[in-house]
C-alpha cells in the first residue's frame, strides 16, 4: 500500500516536472528569417551642419516611402527585411534612434519612414567611424533575426579620428560575412578637419565585404535621390552600374590614418 502511493508519488512529481520544463522550451523564441539585415548608421558629428542633417533624415525616410524599395523588398526570396537606424559620433557617442523592425509591408515600411523624419535632431563631437562599425556588428549579432545578408550602411562627411583604426573594424566586421557599404557626403569645400577626395577614403579603408559599394554625394541636390538610390541597391541585392569610359591609371591609395593625423596635428593629443 505503502509502496504504491510512492510509486503514485513520484508519478505526479514527473508529471509536474514535464509541464514546468516543456513549456519553457517550446516558448524559446526562435528568430525571424529576413533576406536582409540592414543597420543605418548615420553620421551627426558637429562637421555635419543641421540643413545637412535635415537633408540626411529627409533622404533616408523618403528612401522607404518610395514604391520602388516597397516593391525590391517583395521580390526578395522572403519578401521580409529587418532595418535599425542608429546615429554616431565620437567613439562613445552611438545612440539607436529607430530599434530593429521587420518591414513586410507598406504600413510597417510608411511608419519606419515616420519614425526617422520625427525624432529630434542633435549633433555631437568627433568622429569615429570604426566605434560606428563596431556598434552597428553588435546590433546585427544582437538582432534576432536569421538574415540571408548582413549589411552596414555608413554616411558621413569626414574621415575617422576617434576609436581604434577604421581598418581594424572594418576587417573585423567582414571577417564576420558583414558588408559595409558607404555613403560619403562631400558637400562643403574639405575644412581642417576633412580631407579631399573623401569618396576614396571611404573606399579604401571604410568600405569591404561581398557586393560593398559607395554612393558618393557632392551636390546638395543630389542628395535625397543618392540616399534613396542607395537603400535601393542594398534591398535590391545590386552594385551600382560601373562608368563606360575608366581612367587607365587608379587614383592613389589614401592614407587611412589621415583623421587621426589631421587631429593630433591640430590638438596634439
Amino acid at each position: 500500500m505503502v509502496r504504491s502511493g510512492f510509486i503514485r508519488f513520484a508519478a505526479g512529481l514527473a508529471c509536474l516536472w514535464a509541464l514546468m520544463v516543456v513549456p519553457a522550451y517550446a516558448q524559446a523564441p526562435v528568430e525571424t528569417e529576413v533576406d536582409l539585415a540592414l543597420v543605418l548608421a548615420v553620421d551627426i558629428s558637429f562637421s555635419m551642419d543641421t540643413d545637412e542633417q535635415a537633408l540626411q533624415r529627409e533622404g533616408f525616410a523618403q528612401a522607404f516611402r518610395s514604391k520602388l524599395v516597397h516593391d525590391a523588398i517583395r521580390g526578395g526570396m522572403l519578401g521580409k527585411i529587418a532595418v535599425t537606424y542608429m546615429e554616431w559620433a565620437g567613439s562613445p557617442d552611438q545612440k539607436v534612434i529607430v530599434p530593429w523592425t521587420v518591414l513586410d509591408n507598406s504600413e510597417s515600411l510608411m511608419a519606419f519612414a515616420d519614425k526617422i523624419s520625427s525624432t529630434p535632431l542633435r549633433r555631437a563631437q568627433r568622429t569615429s567611424i570604426s566605434s560606428a562599425i563596431d556598434f552597428s556588428v553588435k546590433l546585427l549579432d544582437e538582432s534576432g533575426v536569421s538574415a540571408t545578408r548582413r549589411v552596414i550602411d555608413v554616411s558621413g562627411d569626414g574621415p575617422n579620428n576617434q576609436g581604434r583604426l577604421v581598418i581594424e573594424a572594418r576587417d573585423a566586421a567582414i571577417a564576420k560575412g558583414i558588408t559595409i557599404n558607404g555613403l560619403p557626403i562631400m558637400l562643403r569645400q574639405p575644412g581642417y578637419l576633412d580631407i579631399p577626395d573623401l569618396d576614396i577614403y571611404y573606399k579604401e579603408c571604410v568600405i569591404g565585404g561581398q557586393g560593398s559599394f559607395t554612393v558618393p554625394v557632392r551636390e546638395r541636390d543630389q542628395f535625397i535621390e543618392a540616399i534613396k538610390t542607395k537603400i535601393l541597391l542594398e534591398v535590391a541585392n545590386l552594385m551600382p552600374a560601373q562608368p563606360l569610359i575608366r581612367r587607365i591609371q587608379s587614383p592613389p591609395r589614401t592614407n587611412c590614418m589621415a583623421g587621426e593625423m589631421q587631429w593630433r596635428d591640430r590638438w596634439s593629443n
